[in-house]
């Protein structure tokens, strides 16, 4: 049995310049201090995908790495299949900029639910690497997409 999909809230820091007035926010994504993940899955590597709107990352399945996903501009929804069937995980600018954890053999595919570019950080544990590439082909088929305000769409 895999272990659970974890969601992650974070929260949006007003930041604030020399005289005290607002000149943006940040979002802690990861910090080894708040025992957010396991040691075991700190993250190895960061990577940056973009999927561009009305797009699907994915599916993918990973049996060896766990995945941390957070949208950090725009909006996404992360798909993952487990043994009670599908659950969607909401993440971007709209969502708490959450991190979503999932962890290894379970396939998950990540969807822009926005109108334009929707740019995820990936950190997962163990790294990538071109001598194992830890890829298993899976499909979503028996699951429909959807996008807010459009029908259904696959």
């Amino acid at each position: 049995m895999s272990a659970p999909v974890k969601r992650f809230p974070h929260p949006r820091i007003v930041t604030k310049g020399n005289g005290g007035r607002p000149n943006g926010f940040l979002v802690p994504i990861f910090n080894v201090h708040d025992r957010m993940v396991e040691a075991a899955q700190h993250p190895q590597q960061v990577y940056l995908t973009v999927a561009d709107p009305g797009e699907i990352k994915g599916p993918h399945l990973h049996m060896k790495r766990w995945g941390l996903f957070t949208c950090i501009v725009g909006n996404g929804r992360i798909v993952v299949r487990g043994a009670n069937g599908y659950e969607e995980f909401l993440t971007g600018e709209d969502h708490g900029f959450a991190s979503v954890q999932v962890p290894a053999g379970v396939p998950a595919a990540l969807q822009n639910i926005g109108s334009g570019p929707a740019y995820f950080l990936n950190m997962p544990s163990p790294a990538w690497h071109p001598d194992d590439t830890d890829e298993q082909a899976v499909s979503f088929d028996d699951y429909t997409f959807t996008w807010p305000g459009k029908p259904g769409k696959q």
